[in-house]
């Protein structure tokens, strides 16, 4: 009889069989060594890398279709080796460790000692999950909002006070007013006056008087600087490309400047160690969250570098898919180095490049078909003239990368999906399978373009919270009619065949995933309520829990190329995972919000918490 392992997987005590087998054991074992049969001795390390995590209630979601749901995964090495019931898995991996150290199967039965499999058995109302992934984030500006984070502020005056204090805590700031003051967050849609602020409003407060002043609006496509940041910038052009310098009655600059025109701010780049500081601080948070995975959507050269020695120093912690980012017209592709499973633990890839079509529906920048319902002077701004951005995106699809390009207005996405299908008509299907363009927001669409995004195969990457914020005023923006193409992400899965990627935009949205995961399967503020009612804003357009999940998993491995070897708990694939307090997959919707993450997993190691 085998031994049966004790509730915390050590051996349970030795019997009289045990003695009994020991006195046939030795001699057989001396008879077949002087017959000239070897054995290889018993060594620590081949039990001490493996382990099973069992879940007594079976809340164990796998993403994998074939076993969905089970009781244990095992995991040896860096690898999920096998998953199923606790009692199968201890006879296979005993199987194997008995086969692959001593020999014959039959042998095993004679030795004078067992393996014992390590067990880790969560709470009955824990429940574990594949690594959760962020296809759609930006890590440096991130750690950078960290460092003055104006989110959630209800008026210009509050703004001012949180700048006040900030100066105050910041000697350095304080005694030097050359100091740039750089911060993000600010969102005039959240205010009871919903008008841009004024390069003046910094002025009303004494301390800030005079110094050079840069904050970017929560969504990242417009600034709001101070009079003394306007004065170094001169004499400002009527009209910027892809961009707009905001104006008053007298054609003077307000403070305002959207999308493009942002780059005329004469502010100095982050420092190298800037750099590190804000990678290493969005990490540290991201672990805490339950994020194994993270796609940067925009890095600059100077945030490669960065990431580059973030990765050859030192095994990052989770994954970094980064899509590398230049503003220019003009071909950039050998500005960013190819990167494929780069550095130690090879957790750095670059393989795609991120564009950007237009600007954000908050700051009136998303680039529509016809005017906005609520500002009928304009229709947005559309970053590139067409053709231009058909050539670039055809150099670099020529080139190799994948292409992933921001769309937000119905304008946008019309002009992307033009160009794709201008290209995929001239290529091959295996090409399509090579490159995986990307959408990312696919936020506002005519139903013909939600159609034709999936008939093409071009994977449309979105962000649910971005619904649930924009929601009190989106439609407002739009008008009855377009809305009904807006943050359509049921119509946008049944589209594209079963894959959408959802991601957060943090810093634009909070870096916790169950937010998103909350905001998909309820179209819910988190308080619960919508313009709709506690059903949720166009609840025809929620996900079920089950493709919410993998939506944060499988689909964005596929969307980064990789769902061979991540975005479920399969054999053979990484051992990426996390350890909920809660069953995010069965609790009252009311109570996922209250999610924490007590353990995340990378290659089968305890990168946050513990098990």
């Amino acid at each position: 009889m085998a031994e049966k392992p004790t509730a915390q997987g050590s051996p349970a005590p030795r019997s009289q069989s045990w003695t009994q087998r020991r006195l046939i054991t030795w001699p057989l074992l001396a008879a077949l060594a002087a017959a000239g049969v070897f054995f290889v001795a018993a060594d620590n390390t081949l039990t001490s890398n493996s382990y099973a995590v069992c879940s007594p209630s079976r809340k164990i979601y796998t993403v994998d279709s074939s076993r969905p749901q089970v009781e244990c995964i095992l995991v040896r090495d860096s690898l999920v080796a096998d998953t199923g019931d606790l009692a199968d898995i201890q006879a296979r991996w005993r199987a194997h460790h008995s086969s692959a150290v001593w020999g014959p199967l039959w042998l095993s039965d004679f030795l004078p000692w067992k393996p014992s499999l390590k067990v880790s058995t969560i709470h009955a109302d824990n429940a574990v999950v594949p690594g959760l992934a962020d296809p759609h984030a930006h890590i440096f500006h991130y750690g950078f909002k960290t460092n003055l984070d104006i989110g959630g502020c209800r008026s210009i005056d509050e703004i001012l006070q949180r700048l006040k204090a900030y100066v105050l805590s910041h000697p350095d700031v304080l005694n030097d007013p050359s100091r740039w003051i750089e911060g993000m967050g600010w969102d005039q849609t959240q205010w009871s006056d919903t008008r841009y602020p004024h390069a003046d409003d910094f002025d009303a407060e004494p301390l800030l008087r005079g110094r050079r002043i840069s904050l970017q609006r929560v969504d990242g496509h417009a600034s709001w600087v101070s009079n003394r940041v306007l004065q170094l910038m001169g004499n400002l052009p009527s009209e910027v490309s892809g961009g707009a310098v905001i104006r008053d009655e007298k054609g003077k600059p307000t403070g305002i400047l959207i999308d493009n025109a942002m780059l005329l701010i004469p502010a100095p780049p982050a420092s190298k160690a800037q750099v590190l500081e804000y990678i290493n601080r969005t990490i540290t948070d991201a672990l805490a969250v339950g994020l194994t995975s993270i796609h940067d959507a925009e890095a600059t050269p100077r945030m490669i570098a960065g990431f580059k020695e973030y990765a050859e120093n030192a095994k990052p912690p989770l994954r970094l898919y980064v899509m590398g980012h230049v503003e220019s017209d003009s071909y950039w592709g050998d500005q960013i180095p190819r990167l494929i499973n780069h550095g130690v633990g090879g957790r750095l890839t670059i393989r795609s490049i991120k564009l950007v079509a237009d600007g954000a529906l908050g700051s009136f920048g998303a680039a529509m078909l016809e005017p906005y319902s609520d500002n009928p002077s304009t229709s947005g701004i559309l970053r590139f003239v067409p053709e231009e951005l058909s050539k670039l995106v055809k150099q670099f699809w020529e080139d190799g990368w994948q292409v992933n390009i921001h769309c937000i207005g119905d304008r946008a996405n019309n002009a992307v999906l033009n160009i794709f299908e201008d290209i995929l008509a001239n290529s091959s299907a295996t090409t399509l399978m090579d490159r995986r363009p990307r959408v990312e927001h696919a936020q506002i669409m005519m139903p013909s373009d939600l159609e034709r995004i999936g008939r093409l195969g071009v994977i449309p990457s979105v962000q649910p919270t971005h619904a649930t914020s924009d929601m009190l005023y989106a439609e407002e923006r739009l008008g009855p009619a377009r809305i009904k193409g807006a943050y359509a992400y049921q119509t946008l899965l049944q589209s594209a065949k079963g894959i959408l990627p959802l991601g957060s935009d943090f810093p634009v949205e909070g870096i916790n995933p169950i937010l998103g995961f909350y905001a998909a399967v309820s179209r819910l503020t988190p308080d619960g309520t919508s313009p709709h009612g506690p059903g949720g804003w166009y609840p025809s357009e929620r996900l079920t829990r089950a493709q919410a999940l993998k939506g944060m998993t499988l689909d964005a491995a596929y969307a980064s190329f990789t769902e061979d070897t991540l975005g479920s708990l399969a054999p053979g694939k990484f051992a990426d995972y996390v350890v909920l307090d809660r069953d995010i997959m069965t609790v009252p919707q009311a109570e996922i919000l209250g999610t924490k993450v007590l353990a995340t997993v990378v290659d089968g190691e305890v990168v946050y918490g513990s098990l």
